[in-house]
């Protein structure tokens, strides 16, 4: 079986490249790789496209690329959390496009991608703005909009333990957007509390080892 464990945050994401779609797990500040984030920040990719649930608060996580100028675009359901200031900036000024998911479509739209289904109907934001430019049909006298699948370059992630082989368990609220992003991207990492020379239980195990290509061992919790 292979070793999946890597030897720190540099090595995790060193693989990303200027302009790669990145899902980052996380909702509100519980399960953040921010971790990850830093390295990735020392890394220096830009022209990110960035999938996650909101675009960071303050100046931690996702807030922290957007006020160095890495990212180019914004695929989220919350972009002004209290605190955003980051994004403001940069939208307002016409420096980072934004394509507004409604939180539901945005986890089934991640989830679809790892399942392999090519679209699903909805239907929420039917009749809205949302709604413009995609395929929309009436059942029994619903409406209802087609939704594609959101697929990544690289996902990064945070999980509570890990053994070698990948396996992920989460802490909490931690288990959020983490497990479904694991399956939809090309290339999963993950940063965790405590790794793991011997098997997780596979009764608690939440992420399996075949959807992560990386963990790293990253105990301190911002």
């Amino acid at each position: 079986m292979m070793d999946k464990r890597l030897p720190d945050l540099a090595t995790a994401v060193a693989r990303i490249e200027d302009g790669a779609r990145l899902m980052i797990g996380g909702f509100g500040s519980a399960g953040i790789p921010f971790g990850l984030i830093d390295a990735l920040l020392d890394h220096g990719a830009k022209g990110l496209t960035v999938i996650s649930n909101n675009a960071g608060a303050q100046e931690t996580g996702i807030a922290k690329l957007l006020k160095e100028g890495r990212v180019a675009k914004v695929i989220c359901s919350y972009p002004r959390s209290p605190g955003s200031i980051w994004f403001e900036r940069r939208y307002e000024a016409g420096e980072i496009e934004l394509e507004v998911v409604p939180q539901g479509t945005l986890a089934e739209r991640i989830r679809a991608a790892g399942a392999g289904i090519g679209g699903f109907l909805t239907p929420t934001a039917y009749g809205t703005l949302l709604a413009e430019g995609k395929e929309t049909r009436v059942i029994d006298g619903r409406g209802y909009v087609m939704e594609m699948p959101l697929h990544a370059d690289v996902a990064l992630l945070r999980a509570d333990r890990a053994d070698k082989w990948g396996n992920l368990t989460f802490h909490g609220t931690a288990r959020n957007f983490n497990p479904v992003m694991a399956s939809a991207a090309k290339y999963a990492v993950a940063e965790v509390r405590k790794l793991s020379d011997v098997p997780l239980d596979p009764e608690r195990v939440v992420t399996p080892g075949i959807f992560v290509q990386g963990v790293v061992e990253y105990g301190v919790r911002p």
